[in-house]
């Protein structure tokens, strides 16, 4: 359903570094970068999926309020790690990585990239 989706960022490097190692455990991976635009994509994805970019009217990048961008995980400890890199990387905590009440088996993580934009991870899977 959906093509792509971006994020603001005032700070393109140091969110291009964030990006890089939260999203690793997911096994999205860095595939086009052109001035202060990163786009990520799975390695078998002909197109980037999730984009880092700089406001195209200059502006200051800003967060959504009530907007979070969740993404599939393959497993519950790929939550753990998107998570954790993410922590170490600068980002901040916006709930830990554990199951929700959305369903038994709907198990996520959420965190704040360096610019404030809310990102999770989410596993599906009983395990």
């Amino acid at each position: 359903m959906l093509l792509y989706v971006t994020v603001g960022s005032n700070d393109p490097v140091r969110a291009g570094t964030f990006y890089d190692a939260a999203l690793a455990p997911l096994g999205l991976v860095r595939r086009q970068e052109s001035g202060s635009d990163i786009g990520y994509a799975h390695p078998d994805d002909s197109r980037c999926r999730l984009w880092v970019v700089a406001p195209y009217n200059g502006r200051p990048a800003s967060f959504g309020n009530g907007v979070t961008i969740a993404l599939e995980a393959a497993s519950r400890a790929a939550v753990d790690s998107f998570h954790a890199e993410g922590l170490r990387m600068g980002g901040t905590c916006e709930g830990a990585p554990g199951l929700r009440p959305f369903h038994a088996s709907f198990y996520a993580a959420f965190l704040r990239d360096p610019d404030g934009n809310k990102i999770a991870a989410v596993c599906e899977r009983a395990e």
